[in-house]
């Protein structure tokens, strides 16, 4: 009887240590929550190309998933196991692998989302490091927009995801006069401790008749309750775009939209058995009255998803759609928009290639 009392007054006190331990880390985790907010960006590089209006250029955007997501990788958010990168060998392997494709697709600006500088899930690589290597080769300037500054999210408890600092980050063989980081609206509730800290970045670049070309590079909202916070982000991105158009310039947004940027992806490549609020239409009423265009990129007679469902390793029957894409406004003129086929062999996303050129 004596050693049952010991052992329940031992169960009990451990009971209760567990359970100070659990309010510790909740409350420090919300603690640890902030925001990053609006801010000016500093350009890095040097780009002495000016680019003149009617000249065909070309942009290519890519969401590289921290570069962790190879063909076999699963994201336990998204239904997977994983929570980090393979190993850090894998990922230095895959990082050399993506700047290397990047530097071989002689764009004239680069879009890049979820490039990590600082995180236990791609164990403290700074990527923007991988990328300007094989990018400022041909000159080019670059501005990284942070939009991710997580505190340790102690999940899965086998391999926990760790802490963040993640962002977006763009390049351009011209120079960049001036560059902002512009903060979007996150749910309130407990589901923002999961989703970044969401913003946009606006980029500047003088051309040669005096106006410019505002080049935006966005990441919208994809863990959410319901979907509607990333058509919140979009309704103010439009608003910032037709002011510039407005002003006289010619504006080009790209990045990863978490919409269905086709409406119903699966005329193509079949339906998922679940639904996901990550990949629910662009609403078309959003761009009523305003004087810019959604540009899904597709080749209908070879169509090509820019996103699968990272539940598991990449297989055929796995959910994929296209939420990757750009916004033009109406005195830019799009040539091409397409998906870059790569299998999912890098990343969890295919890139997206936007050929354009800027009216008079």
């Amino acid at each position: 009887m004596r050693i049952l009392k010991r052992l329940l007054k031992w169960l009990l006190g451990a009971a209760v240590l567990l359970l100070c331990a659990v309010l510790v880390y909740v409350s420090y985790v919300f603690i640890a929550y902030h925001r990053i907010g609006d801010g000016p960006l500093t350009p890095s590089g040097s780009a002495e190309t000016e680019f003149s209006p009617g000249e065909p250029l070309t942009l290519v955007s890519w969401n590289i998933g921290f570069g962790a997501y190879e063909s076999d990788y699963g994201f336990f958010m998204d239904g997977g196991t994983e929570s980090r990168a393979w190993s850090a060998e894998r990922l230095d392997a895959n990082l050399k692998r993506i700047a290397a494709f990047l530097g071989e697709q002689n764009a004239d600006f680069v879009l890049l989302q979820e490039v990590d500088i600082d995180s236990d899930r791609s164990y403290h690589f700074d990527e923007r490091e991988y990328m300007t290597g094989i990018l400022t080769a041909g000159e080019w300037q670059s501005v990284f927009a942070q939009n991710y500054d997580s505190p340790y999210l102690f999940y899965p408890l086998t391999k926990p995801h760790g802490a963040s600092k993640s962002g977006l980050m763009t390049f351009s063989r011209a120079g960049i006069a001036s560059a902002v980081r512009v903060e979007l609206p996150v749910e309130t509730g407990v589901t923002k401790l999961l989703d970044l800290d969401r913003c946009y970045s606006v980029s500047r670049i003088p051309m040669t008749d005096g106006g410019d070309l505002v080049l935006y590079n966005l990441h919208l909202s994809a863990y959410t309750s319901d979907g509607t916070i990333a058509t919140e982000q979009l309704r103010l991105l439009l608003a910032d775009m037709q002011a510039e158009y407005e002003a006289g310039n010619r504006c080009v947004a790209g990045g990863d939209f978490n919409k269905d940027l086709l409406g119903d992806s699966s005329r193509f490549w079949g339906k998922s058995d679940r639904e996901y609020t990550w990949a629910q239409p662009v609403p078309a009423e959003l761009f009523d009255g305003l004087n810019l265009t959604l540009a899904a990129p597709l080749d209908e007679a070879y169509p090509v998803p820019s996103c699968r469902n990272a539940d598991s390793a990449y297989h055929e029957g796995q959910y994929v759609l296209t939420v990757d894409g750009f916004i033009v406004s109406d005195n830019v003129t799009v040539l091409t928009a397409e998906v870059l086929d790569t299998g999912f062999a890098y990343s969890d996303h295919n890139p997206v290639r936007l050929t354009f050129s800027c009216g008079e």
